[in-house]
């Protein structure tokens, strides 16, 4: 059962149920709550307790006429009834409707109000909410772009590490090929001296012949030895950009 809260002005009052409330001789502006309520209103506001201020009229009794001269104060008493409303003078009924009219007004352009101050913290929570989601999805692709450089940047290492062993084992081998051109040129030369100094059993020919095979396979000899030097050389510059 609803129970209900009223203030005087001083101090509050309460719980009653309705049928106690009757008995507290509340106006039409005591304030009033019940659970429920967001904050205190007049009783006349209250759609339950507006029974309480409602007047309604005696019956109208039928009586027999009476003299003119004496019926003059019921006339009096007609014409007073006339200028009233709800027992409230016309004056008087007109200004509470007018007080009535600027409370609801009031009221109304609160509730107006609180409705568009919840839509804009509703809208503002909403775009907060974007705004850490869009950073979040920077600091997201951010980071995949951090951790792709630094892949890129290992597997651009680990090739620079295979070039580089791989260009190290080429020269090994260039060294020891050099190492035998070397030594077939030195052979070559001697085998060119000897034939130019031997003449026993061969004719001029034969000796010229013999010389001039000497001689081509020196050419060759020398030929490789610049090409495995210059490839010698090329290597070297590769390793110092990659080192």
């Amino acid at each position: 059962m609803r129970t209900y809260y009223i203030n005087n002005g001083k101090e509050n009052g309460g719980p009653f149920t309705l049928d106690e409330l009757k008995t507290q001789q509340i106006g039409k502006a005591t304030l009033v709550w019940y659970q429920g309520m967001d904050e205190w209103k007049h009783a006349i506001d209250i759609e339950e307790l507006s029974s309480f201020f409602t007047v309604v009229p005696p019956p109208i009794k039928f009586t027999t006429p009476i003299p003119e001269a004496i019926s003059t104060p019921e006339i009096e008493d007609e014409k007073e009834s006339e200028s009233t409303i709800l027992g409230l003078k016309k004056s008087h009924f007109f200004l509470a409707l007018l007080f009535l009219a600027i409370f609801t007004a009031v009221f109304v352009l609160n509730v107006i109000q609180n409705n568009k101050r919840s839509e804009i913290d509703i809208k503002n929570k909403e775009t907060e909410f974007s705004n850490e989601k869009i950073v979040l999805e920077q600091n997201v692709r951010n980071e995949e772009r951090i951790q792709e450089e630094i892949r890129k940047r290992i597997e651009l290492e680990n090739n620079n590490l295979r070039r580089r062993d791989s260009i190290n084992s080429r020269i090994t081998e260039i060294k020891i090929l050099l190492t035998n051109n070397q030594t077939q040129l030195e052979n070559a030369k001697k085998d060119l001296s000897d034939a130019e100094r031997f003449t026993f059993l061969r004719s001029e020919n034969e000796k010229s012949e013999e010389i001039s095979l000497i001689q081509n396979d020196i050419q060759t000899i020398k030929a490789e030895i610049n090409q495995l030097t210059n490839e010698a050389d090329r290597l070297y510059l590769i390793l110092e950009t990659i080192r």
